[in-house]
């Protein structure tokens, strides 16, 4: 009876798995099978499953247009405000999460609303601060944007994985004559990778996928790709093989850097302070 229960369990656990993965990859499978149509064979109907795979759709995206250089774009936005957000954030997390002060907890609170607020409530009053300094289509405005939004997930989430070093390493690391910041460093620090990196993928997902600030805030100069992407998609016509090509391309940085990324995340995830 046990075992039939186990294995009715197992079975369900596949089934759910196996629904989880359709939802997931069904849609990237569509995309790409577009991507290698030809025109014809996209509106063709019944949609065919068996077909002539070209890569003209790809060479149009990559040779033609400016999608390349609105790549390029969202590459420097992206590293630029994630690395920035580590920058400022970790150390912040940090702080709130070793020390108490007076307001610290109103601090952290106010940190958090910031989030609630809709984005588009606070874009207006930037776009105005940034067109009265001359920054609309420049690189330091929309990174600011995206910092805006970054930093705050940094620091909540780091915050987190603070809280949770026992605090006996931090006063064995004191003891031992470190200063705070030299705890912070050697001690902390390591031992919070895998939060800093679940932290920079989740920081970069944003900043690459990012469509309202870019579509708002830039204009020929610095727009970035999924505003590119968008732009396939036009008011009588909508150009279904380069936007699954430019979908596709745009889907490769995230896989390559979570790839790199997870490395660290997996470390930081079984890096352990004590060997037992």
């Amino acid at each position: 009876m046990i075992k039939a229960k186990n294995k009715s369990g197992t079975v369900g656990r596949y089934l759910v798995m196996i629904v989880f993965s359709a939802w997931i990859l069904l849609p990237l499978a569509w995309a790409l099978s577009l991507s290698l149509k030809t025109p014809a064979d996209i509106i063709s109907i019944p949609t065919k499953l068996i077909f002539t795979p070209t890569l003209a759709n790809y060479l149009s995206v990559l040779r033609e247009g400016e999608f390349m250089s609105q790549f390029a774009n969202s590459l420097i936005v992206g590293v630029c405000s994630t690395a920035l957000s580590l920058i400022i954030g970790v150390p912040a997390a940090y702080t709130l999460a070793r020390f108490k002060f007076r307001a610290s907890d109103n601090l952290q609170f106010w940190i958090l609303s910031t989030r609630m607020a809709p984005p588009v409530a606070v874009l207006i009053p930037y776009f105005i601060v940034f067109q009265k300094l001359h920054m609309i289509d420049t690189y330091p405005a929309i990174i600011i944007m995206h910092l805006s939004v970054n930093l705050v997930l940094a620091i909540w989430l780091m915050r987190g994985f603070f809280a949770d070093i026992p605090d006996e390493i931090n006063e064995a690391a004191l003891v031992d004559g470190c200063t705070y910041w030299g705890a912070f460093f050697r001690i902390n620090l390591p031992l919070a990778i895998g939060g800093m990196a679940a932290t920079t993928i989740l920081s970069f997902m944003f900043s690459w996928n990012e469509l309202m600030f870019a579509l708002t805030l830039t204009g020929t100069a610095v727009k970035t790709a999924p505003v590119g992407v968008f732009n396939f998609i036009g008011f009588e016509e909508v150009v279904w093989g380069p936007l699954m090509a430019a979908t596709i391309v745009l889907l490769v940085p995230i896989i390559i850097f979570v790839t790199l990324v997870q490395n660290a995340l997996v470390r930081g995830l079984t890096f352990g302070a004590v060997k037992g």
